[in-house]
């Protein structure tokens, strides 16, 4: 990895406000380093998920603890007006309910002590073309789900000996094969569950196949009951969140964690930290540049994102240095920039 060029270029995107493009690099830095050669670095090869290793790991060794989590979860850059590709493509919005264009981009994010850390990576992709015969269009499939990406990464953070224990997932990851997986990992999962899926609360029920949905369950906030997941051979904790609605109503979020040592209370509060996750995807997209690159060819985007994901880490890093959040930060360079600007304009008016 060139660590020049990738640290000027993930620089560049903390402190840019416009568009991130190799020309605009080049004249902030009075052409000390060329165009061309910025765009050969986000060229010359894919960049991936070992590369954002190699880059975090020393940060990630001073702040793991054995109690860590790794919380997954995925989020949609829109690209309207960008032509279509691999990874720039129609992917379902659960938020709007509808199917946007853009990429959509699946993260491991690394909590602990109070510091969240990108450790994996992956841009969902959909080389397989086919011709819908209903409605005779082109459409695009993934050779891989997320589900099976999700597996992939928490292998490899295993293999990297990352220190953790839960592993925290929204109900979109709730599969049964992702359990079973992170228990054989020897892991703890705790996840949402959608209101209808299907519980036992005995053993016995269990065996006479005698399930209800989650949702008919009694519960009020933070309390729980042990219980059975169908398809799934282990006992687990099922707890209830009850929020309020600004107007007035309420929302029901429902919790399984196939860990048996804590109470309900500590399952709300340890799946309360899937948030910083959330957090992630707002400074990547607001202080990182993420939407902003007009690059084509999808090794340049997809090398474009993996600078993002890299500034958000410096962010975090000058987080835990200077104890001001992403936004302050940035906020800081502008009014720093803006008093740049105001008094060379003094100097333009004086001249």
């Amino acid at each position: 990895m060139k660590s020049k060029e990738l640290e000027l270029y993930s620089d560049f995107l903390i402190a840019n406000s416009g568009q991130a493009t190799a020309t605009g690099l080049a004249e902030v830095l009075g052409q000390a380093v060329s165009h061309d050669k910025i765009t050969r670095f986000l060229s010359e090869r894919e960049y991936t998920s070992k590369d954002l290793w190699r880059a975090v790991k020393a940060k990630v060794r001073e702040i793991e603890r054995d109690g860590g989590c790794l919380i997954f979860d995925d989020t949609i850059q829109e690209k309207s007006w960008t032509d279509e590709n691999d990874i720039i493509w129609w992917h379902f919005d659960h938020r709007k309910g509808h199917s946007v264009k853009g990429l959509n981009l699946l993260n491991a994010l690394y909590h602990s002590g109070g510091v969240s850390i990108p450790v994996a990576f992956e841009i969902v992709k959909k080389p397989v073309q086919f011709c819908d015969v209903a409605t005779r269009q082109v459409k695009r499939a993934s050779k891989v789900t997320k589900n099976e990406q999700m597996r992939a990464m928490i292998q490899s953070c295993v293999i990297n000996q990352l220190k953790f224990k839960y592993i925290l997932m929204d109900s979109w990851f709730s599969a049964k094969e992702n359990f079973d997986f992170i228990v054989q990992k020897k892991k703890h999962f705790i996840a949402a569950l959608k209101e209808n899926r299907l519980v036992a609360l005995s053993e016995e029920e269990r065996k006479q196949g005698r399930f209800v949905r989650m949702s008919s369950l009694e519960l009020s906030d933070q309390q729980g009951v042990r219980g059975w997941l169908k398809g799934f051979e282990k006992e687990v904790l099922l707890v209830r969140r009850v929020f309020t609605n600004k107007d007035g109503s309420t929302s029901l979020l429902n919790l399984v964690c196939s860990d048996l040592t804590v109470n309900f209370e500590q399952v709300a509060t340890l799946y309360n930290k899937r948030w910083k996750v959330e957090e992630f995807h707002k400074s990547l997209k607001s202080n990182a540049s993420l939407a902003k690159s007009p690059t084509r060819r999808v090794m340049t985007q997809n090398n474009h994102v993996f600078m993002s994901i890299y500034a958000v880490f410096k962010l975090e890093c000058l987080k835990i240095r200077h104890k001001v959040n992403h936004f302050a930060l940035r906020t800081k360079l502008y009014i720093k920039a803006t008093q740049q600007a105001l008094s060379e304009l003094q100097n333009l008016r004086a001249a």
